[in-house]
């Protein structure tokens, strides 16, 4: 098991839904809060990169500084947390077998997969031409009243940068096996936006983004030991701080 990772202590819940999003393809949806979704590498090698927002008041969103200082971190996986730009969460890494998720490298537009990949057209190979994760982004986000300007630096699921002392940054290729999961559970009702695309420092000279399977399942709320919570002291506040949001919202 890679560094970091941890695995459930009990079986899985009843599923509430499940789909597979094909390599290069997007989703969208509302999580409620008290929900888990765990994101499985069907085929190895999967770059899943995210983006999330506060379901109820958009113009929160996924905060990259805020979720690496106060954790003291580089990378994500469990039992870290993932927070907004206003000092609340929108999920916590319950499981993870994978062990690393990038969070710096941002995600790939067109002019990248051109360059790496070549071109190929709707016109040219119908579902199979090449997409990019900016414009899917912005396809999906649309679909929510959103567009350029809600673009903030996105997480990408399952992939491994390293960086040297010169703060070089290095892809790890086989980071994340087959089968490979990360469990997300959402403390807070929220926006997910995902697209499997091939991550931006991805080595390989072929255009061939993972697949990647979405399972719901409902989980406890957490407790004051929860490991999510006492893992770190802002991780503490944060709990609290999204507690206390939603005493008279639910």
């Amino acid at each position: 098991m890679a560094e970091g990772s941890t695995t459930p202590d009990s079986v899985t819940p009843p599923v509430l839904y499940e789909t597979v999003i094909r390599g290069g393809g997007m989703w969208s949806q509302v999580i409620k809060r008290g929900k888990t979704l765990r994101l499985t590498d069907l085929e190895g090698g999967a770059n899943v990169s995210m983006l999330l927002y506060n379901a109820d008041q958009l113009v929160e969103r996924y905060n990259m500084p805020d979720t690496l200082k106060g954790q003291h971190i580089f990378f994500l996986t469990a039992p870290f947390c993932i927070h907004s730009d206003m000092g609340r969460l929108f999920c916590s890494i319950t499981a993870d077998t994978c062990g690393w998720h990038d969070t710096v490298c941002g995600c790939t537009d067109a002019a990248q997969v051109a360059a790496k990949y070549g071109t190929k057209t709707y016109q040219e190979a119908r579902n199979d031409f090449y997409r990019n994760a900016h414009d899917n982004f912005l396809i999906e986000l649309a679909k929510w009243g959103l567009g350029k300007r809600d673009l903030v630096p996105n997480l990408n699921l399952f992939s491994k940068v390293i960086s040297d002392e010169e703060g070089n940054l290095t892809y790890v290729p086989g980071a994340s096996p087959t089968g490979s999961y990360v469990d997300l559970r959402f403390e807070m009702n929220t926006l997910v936006v995902l697209t499997p695309c091939q991550h931006p420092l991805d080595p390989s000279p072929d255009y061939a983004p993972k697949p990647v399977r979405l399972t719901a399942f409902q989980t406890e709320p957490p407790g004051p030991d929860d490991a999510c919570r006492l893992s770190r002291p802002e991780n503490e506040r944060a709990f609290t701080n999204t507690e206390n949001y939603y005493r008279l919202r639910d």
